[in-house]
């Protein structure tokens, strides 16, 4: 069976003090709701704060992005062992903000993504097409590439650290979302990609998120579909009733 995973996606929100406010909330709102993981992917200055408000609850805590290098002069970077050390269990890689805003490429996604996994971080791993792709109908060709290139050189035991998350771009923070089939179909492609990689058996194994615009209106539908294994969720994560309404959408 594979694990349903409910991801927030914070963004540049929420200071310490709000973060902390924020867990204490949600915490007895989500409590009990085991047929999911629950992860809060937050700021660099919250992730202490929140390890400490989610302690005793079953919210884990990402950060939403790494460095690829151990140590060295990376100026405002912050490495994977750092990470660790204060208690972060995931990490966001490649989300297509960092790939448009700050230059990521499929190579920084791969070195950042063996780092993640060489110091026991588990990855969530978003991919996904443009608008002018999707228009063009490459949508399949773009997201296999991908696979590929973000996973090159990861072994089969490292997958199982692995989440995908299927983002089409065009459907972040545009109101626009991929419609369930749409979302099932292109999830399947990756998985597809991930079986010529892998291997049936991987590929069935692998987690694949939908994180284009998942809120608590459409996630129930987008759920239902066999290969969308959860979501990466970005606005919706940051109030409590609704990110709840989606964890529960993930437990019925």
């Amino acid at each position: 069976m594979r694990r349903t995973v409910i991801a927030g996606n914070w963004k540049m929100n929420m200071t310490p003090s709000a973060t902390k406010a924020f867990i204490e909330e949600l915490a007895p709102m989500v409590k009990g709701m085991d047929k999911c993981d629950i992860v809060l992917c937050v700021p660099f200055v919250d992730i202490a704060t929140a390890v400490e408000a989610a302690k005793g609850t079953n919210i884990r805590i990402g950060a939403e992005n790494v460095h690829f290098a151990k140590s060295g002069a990376y100026t405002g970077e912050i490495s994977a062992e750092m990470l660790c050390e204060i208690g972060t269990e995931y990490v966001v890689i490649g989300h297509s903000e960092r790939r448009q805003y700050f230059g990521e490429t499929d190579e920084t996604v791969n070195l950042r993504t063996k780092a993640a996994l060489e110091a026991g971080l588990k990855v969530i791993l978003c991919l996904g097409e443009v608008k002018e792709e999707r228009l063009a109908g490459i949508t399949d060709e773009v997201v296999t590439m991908q696979t590929k290139l973000d996973l090159a050189g990861i072994s089969a035991e490292q997958l199982k650290n692995v989440i995908i998350a299927y983002e089409p771009v065009w459907a972040i923070g545009t109101g626009l979302t991929a419609t369930p089939e749409q979302a099932d179909e292109t999830c399947g492609v990756i998985r597809a990609a991930i079986a010529g990689l892998y291997g049936e058996a991987a590929a069935e194994a692998i987690t694949i998120q939908y994180g284009g615009s998942m809120n608590d209106g459409n996630a129930a539908e987008l759920l239902a579909k066999v290969n969308v294994d959860g979501g990466l969720i970005g606005g919706a994560s940051l109030k409590t009733d609704k990110f709840t309404a989606i964890v529960k959408a993930a437990n019925a």
